[in-house]
């Protein structure tokens, strides 16, 4: 049996202020495997970001159990928790939140300083990871003089280059064009093959739906349906 890199069992999740209760999440049951590309679609406001802010340890479920890599965040102290995030977690943001002020390559090294690792061998990874998604050549570069797919490579470099097991993104592509979409997409897959990287994708863009293994379908705080790819 293929082991889980995700196990989500009847999560629930709401949000409360004086006036109202909004209730995101109802008793969510999501597995996926380790290796496996999981893509998590619906319309605005079904709980897609809250889920995978809960598998990221951001946020913590009011109910449920969610097993991360065979850990149990309700198990750990808030020390625990930041550590094995810093250690396994990979986050892909909607916006790149690349820092201005700082060159390309020590953008990627963040990840590793966090880590402890010690700042010249940090650049030194950060420069080989800028490789592997073919900006070694703009290293020392701002990020605002790169365009946008290249600005999400510098991202998704960032959230690879502590070798993490479970890489989390949150539409990846909604600020590119489709051709430079799409390019995002087959790096990210070829990432996911050549490093058994777990990945899992909230999207909007039923264009890339094509890049995933499994596709969990969410209204309305639920999942509605799980449609498998054949290749």
């Amino acid at each position: 049996m293929t082991a889980l890199a995700i196990n989500c069992s009847h999560i629930t999740k709401s949000f409360k202020t004086k006036e109202v209760e909004t209730v995101a999440l109802r008793g969510i049951d999501l597995t996926v495997s380790k290796g496996e590309f999981v893509m998590l679609v619906g319309p605005s406001g079904c709980g897609k970001t809250t889920l995978i802010s809960i598998i990221a340890g951001i946020l913590h479920q009011d109910d449920g159990d969610c097993w991360v890599q065979g850990q149990n965040y309700t198990q750990m102290t808030a020390s625990q928790l930041l550590d094995f995030r810093a250690k396994h977690i990979g986050f892909i943001f909607q916006s790149f939140n690349l820092i201005p002020t700082l060159s390309v390559v020590e953008n990627v090294a963040i990840p590793l300083i966090i880590n402890q690792v010690e700042r010249q061998e940090a650049i030194k990874q950060a420069g080989d990871m800028l490789e592997k998604v073919s900006l070694g050549n703009r290293l020392h570069s701002s990020p605002n003089q790169l365009s946008g797919g290249q600005q999400q490579r510098i991202a998704i470099a960032r959230a690879l280059v502590h070798k993490p097991s479970i890489l989390i993104c949150d539409e990846p592509t909604s600020a590119l064009d489709h051709a430079t979409g799409t390019k995002i997409l087959e790096l990210m897959r070829a990432i996911n093959k050549d490093l058994k990287t777990t990945f899992v994708v909230v999207t909007h863009d039923a264009r890339i739906y094509q890049y995933a293994d499994r596709i969990a379908h969410m209204d309305d705080g639920t999942i509605t349906d799980i449609t498998t790819n054949t290749w």
